[in-house]
């Protein structure tokens, strides 16, 4: 594929896809900061939203509910940094209520169409980023510079879940197999490559070596 070089004038997008667990937010995270641009991780804007209803008492079905309140939700997003409604929700929407809430809310039409126009303004606003997520390429920013889908196996996914939060392996494994069902076949954004991304794999790779090979297709 043909990738223009950093130093177009345009500026510079790459989006990171892949399912949960493949290693994209560390990855995007490492290329931003080789690229001293900043990084945009989309899927803490979706479970902030989730923290927000989960606060409200919204219950998860509750579609029409839940999509009146996503253009009222301020979510203020840095680098480290999550703040819903004035409130640090950083360690709060990793949690497992959220976690265990997060792929509905986020399959909510109007949830997503009221982030993806916030994180474009995001992006605009900081003169591009890497910006990781679920439908980056193939909805949020269709013509980014370079489009990555960054994967791995189940197993291996769980197998580093376990090794952050703990847990049984065999059950992070079939919680990522069914989270990956219902991202992949939601009507609405529906988790999938774009068809001029690269794939990268991430099993078997560390960070250092997954970044080098990125910054090669850069060049």
């Amino acid at each position: 594929m043909s990738v223009h070089r950093v130093s177009d004038p345009a500026p510079l997008v790459i989006a990171i896809d892949g399912p949960a667990g493949a290693g994209k937010s560390t990855v995007g995270r490492a290329l931003a900061e080789r690229l001293a641009i900043d990084y945009l991780d989309t899927g803490a804007m979706y479970r902030a939203m989730t923290f927000a209803a989960l606060r409200r008492g919204i219950p998860e079905g509750d579609l029409a509910e839940i999509a009146a309140m996503a253009p009222e939700i301020e979510i203020v997003i840095d680098d480290r940094t999550v703040m819903v409604d004035g409130i640090d929700a950083t360690a709060a929407i990793r949690g497992r209520a959220v976690t265990e809430a997060v792929s509905q809310i986020a399959a909510n039409p109007t949830v997503r169409d009221v982030l993806v126009a916030r994180q474009r303004a995001w992006v605009a606003a900081h003169g591009g980023a890497v910006v990781e997520g679920r439908d980056i390429g193939t909805v949020v920013f269709p013509d980014a510079r370079l489009k990555l889908f960054v994967t791995a196996s189940p197993r291996v996914r769980a197998e580093r879940r376990v090794g952050e939060i703990g847990g049984n392996v065999d059950e992070i494994e079939a919680a990522i197999i069914i989270r990956d069902r219902k991202d992949s076949t939601r009507d609405h954004s529906p988790l999938a490559e774009a068809d001029d991304a690269v794939v990268v794999d991430t099993t078997g790779m560390s960070i250092d070596e997954v970044v080098e090979h990125i910054m090669g297709m850069l060049g």
